[in-house]
């Protein structure tokens, strides 16, 4: 089934919707705000984390002996919130010697396990037991990758090089979950054109059409797809950053003359 909505993005309810300033002023977003223990504040980055949180606890994906893969982890908070609950968690990124040396160098990289409970989220001893690290290339998944009840990155497969190589991954993805499973992923929406678009090796930006072409394809095969594409009237959401982007009020930023928000991705398998 594939649906689409103007209405604006509910938090408590999440579908697939771009990052709004609304959804930041929810108890919703404010209770896993404390739960990854980061301070409230208005940048896309943090959306990214709570979305995440909020659409597994609301489709029933976080609870003890839940199975979870996640691609391009960096030195996520999520990993261990997940671990936290009982969530076998099998977290995976880019080896190191592969891996862009300006993500290694900022820190946005995870080289091991333990680059992934840094803030104690998570006992020590039950993330130890719950959490399985390894590397992973996104753009060849292995095949005993599989039988996970959810699946998730965090503006990860904007990274792979086209925007072909994006949507191949999000569709091969699928393959991991079992039938009836989650696939929640985050990523660049360009909201000035659906035209025009960013599209280099290091960064894409995916347009309003890339994800009703992806949406109708999965519709066919039977998964569920609810897209919103509405961007908010908040004065945050009219607010455009600039380089140097600031960490005080970023939900759009501009980029070679685009600009993009943060956008979730939902897929419930057929």
């Amino acid at each position: 089934m594939l649906t689409s909505s103007s209405t604006p993005p509910n938090f408590r309810a999440p579908v697939s919707q771009a990052c709004t300033q609304a959804q930041f002023e929810t108890p919703e977003f404010l209770f896993w705000c404390r739960e990854i223990r980061e301070p409230h504040c208005y940048h896309r980055k943090l959306w990214e984390y709570c979305y995440l949180l909020q659409s597994l606890a609301y489709n029933g994906m976080i609870a003890p002996g839940r199975r979870g893969l996640g691609f391009g982890v960096g030195k996520e908070l999520t990993t261990a919130v997940l671990a936290s609950r009982g969530v076998h968690v099998t977290a995976t990124d880019l080896d190191p010697i592969r891996a862009h040396s300006d993500w290694v160098e900022t820190g946005q990289h995870a080289s091991s396990i333990n680059d992934l409970n840094e803030r104690w989220i998570c006992p020590q001893a039950d993330f130890e037991r719950l959490v399985e690290f390894r590397p992973e290339d996104m753009n060849h998944i292995s095949p005993d990758l599989v039988d996970y009840d959810f699946a998730w990155s965090l503006c990860a497969f904007e990274h792979l090089g086209s925007i072909e190589n994006g949507l191949n991954f999000v569709r091969n993805s699928l393959n991991c979950i079992r039938s009836g499973g989650l696939l929640v992923h985050t990523t660049e929406l360009n909201c000035s054109s659906d035209e025009k678009t960013v599209e280099s090796d290091s960064i894409v930006f995916f347009r309003r059409s890339d994800f009703e072409t992806l949406a109708r394809e999965f519709t066919a095969q039977g998964h569920k797809v609810e897209l919103n594409f509405n961007f908010g009237d908040g004065p945050l959401d009219k607010f455009i950053d600039d380089e140097p982007y600031t960490f005080r009020r970023h939900l759009r930023m501009r980029l070679e003359g685009q600009v993009s928000t943060s956008f979730g991705l939902i897929v419930r398998k057929a």
